[in-house]
Protein backbone atom coordinates (compact mmCIF):
# COMPACT_ATOMS: atom_id res chain seq x y z
CA UNK A 1 0.00 0.00 0.00
CA UNK A 2 1.09 3.73 -0.91
CA UNK A 3 -0.75 7.07 0.06
CA UNK A 4 0.21 10.17 -1.73
CA UNK A 5 -0.96 13.64 -1.01
CA UNK A 6 -2.21 15.82 -3.96
CA UNK A 7 -2.62 19.33 -4.43
CA UNK A 8 -4.81 20.49 -7.64
CA UNK A 9 -4.30 24.14 -9.25
CA UNK A 10 -6.80 25.23 -11.73
CA UNK A 11 -10.19 25.87 -12.06
CA UNK A 12 -11.20 23.25 -9.41
CA UNK A 13 -13.65 24.89 -7.11
CA UNK A 14 -17.44 25.25 -7.84
CA UNK A 15 -17.01 22.38 -10.76
CA UNK A 16 -17.96 19.32 -8.73
CA UNK A 17 -14.15 18.52 -8.45
CA UNK A 18 -14.34 16.82 -5.06
CA UNK A 19 -17.52 14.92 -5.55
CA UNK A 20 -16.27 13.59 -9.02
CA UNK A 21 -13.01 12.74 -7.55
CA UNK A 22 -14.65 11.04 -5.05
CA UNK A 23 -16.46 8.93 -7.35
CA UNK A 24 -12.92 7.93 -9.03
CA UNK A 25 -11.50 7.01 -5.84
CA UNK A 26 -14.40 4.62 -4.67
CA UNK A 27 -14.66 3.01 -8.33
CA UNK A 28 -10.15 2.61 -7.84
CA UNK A 29 -11.17 1.18 -4.22
CA UNK A 30 -8.96 3.89 -2.46
CA UNK A 31 -9.55 5.74 0.62
CA UNK A 32 -8.54 9.15 1.69
CA UNK A 33 -10.13 12.22 1.48
CA UNK A 34 -10.29 15.08 -0.99
CA UNK A 35 -11.19 19.35 0.47
CA UNK A 36 -11.20 22.38 -1.07
CA UNK A 37 -8.18 24.97 -0.12
CA UNK A 38 -8.66 28.28 1.12
CA UNK A 39 -6.15 29.61 -1.78
CA UNK A 40 -8.62 27.76 -4.43
CA UNK A 41 -6.72 24.69 -4.86
CA UNK A 42 -8.27 21.42 -4.50
CA UNK A 43 -5.71 18.98 -1.60
CA UNK A 44 -6.25 14.97 -0.95
CA UNK A 45 -4.74 12.06 0.19
CA UNK A 46 -4.98 8.87 -1.57
CA UNK A 47 -3.92 5.69 -0.24
CA UNK A 48 -4.34 2.07 -1.46
CA UNK A 49 -2.86 -0.32 -4.19
CA UNK A 50 -0.49 1.86 -5.78
CA UNK A 51 -2.13 0.94 -9.44
CA UNK A 52 -5.15 2.08 -7.97
CA UNK A 53 -3.34 5.10 -6.23
CA UNK A 54 -2.09 5.81 -9.51
CA UNK A 55 -5.24 5.66 -11.71
CA UNK A 56 -6.79 8.20 -9.24
CA UNK A 57 -3.57 10.46 -9.60
CA UNK A 58 -4.14 10.43 -13.25
CA UNK A 59 -7.74 11.41 -13.15
CA UNK A 60 -6.93 14.18 -10.98
CA UNK A 61 -4.90 15.57 -13.73
CA UNK A 62 -8.02 16.01 -15.79
CA UNK A 63 -10.46 16.40 -13.04
CA UNK A 64 -14.71 16.44 -14.23
CA UNK A 65 -15.46 18.35 -17.64
CA UNK A 66 -15.89 21.47 -16.32
CA UNK A 67 -12.84 21.41 -14.29
CA UNK A 68 -9.47 23.41 -16.06
CA UNK A 69 -6.38 21.75 -14.02
CA UNK A 70 -3.60 23.80 -13.94
CA UNK A 71 -1.13 22.41 -11.99
CA UNK A 72 -1.18 18.89 -10.08
CA UNK A 73 1.60 18.78 -7.42
CA UNK A 74 1.81 15.24 -6.53
CA UNK A 75 4.23 14.15 -2.69
CA UNK A 76 4.54 10.51 -0.75
CA UNK A 77 2.79 10.84 2.10
CA UNK A 78 2.30 8.70 5.37
CA UNK A 79 -0.09 5.75 5.50
CA UNK A 80 -3.49 6.92 8.12
CA UNK A 81 -4.34 3.21 9.05
CA UNK A 82 -7.48 5.27 10.68
CA UNK A 83 -8.93 5.88 7.20
CA UNK A 84 -12.05 3.35 6.14
CA UNK A 85 -12.90 5.27 2.86
CA UNK A 86 -12.88 8.38 0.85
CA UNK A 87 -14.59 11.10 1.97
CA UNK A 88 -15.07 14.81 1.32
CA UNK A 89 -14.28 17.32 4.20
CA UNK A 90 -14.87 20.60 4.65
CA UNK A 91 -12.62 23.29 3.16
CA UNK A 92 -8.97 23.41 5.11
Amino acid sequence: MIAQYVVVRGRVQGVGYRFAMADAAAEANVKGWVRNRDDGAVEAHIQGDPEAVSRVVAWCRRGPPAARVGAVDVTEAQIDSSLEDFAIRGNA
